[in-house]
């Protein structure tokens, strides 16, 4: 069985560059059924960190994003799965399928 690490980063506040887009708590409620749907045969663990609130107790990998987020080069709601950079801002499920399809 394959095994996807989910990980969505955001804010209460949607992003300012992102209206109109779904916010990151919309994204992760989102993304959870529609993956387990969409890939019965793997197994999610899905995780959100609120950049603003959650910010003890994380890896080097989680701190990076989000100063990445914090300064301006990438937006949130932000997804990584496996660790791998998949989407931000507005969140398609395109980017989604494809980097599912490529593992």
């Amino acid at each position: 069985m394959n095994k996807v690490s989910v990980v969505v980063y955001g804010a209460d506040i949607v992003c300012a560059s992102c209206v109109n887009a779904p916010t990151a708590r919309n994204t992760y409620d989102w993304l959870q059924p529609l993956l387990k749907r969409k890939y019965p045969d793997t197994q999610f663990e899905f995780t959100y960190i609120d950049i603003e609130k959650d910010t003890e107790n994380l890896t080097d990998h989680d701190q990076q994003y989000i100063e990445r987020i914090q300064e301006d080069e990438l937006f949130y709601p932000l997804v990584t799965m496996n660790d791998e950079y998949v989407s931000d801002g507005y969140v398609q499920l395109r980017d989604i399928t494809q980097f599912m399809e490529r593992h």
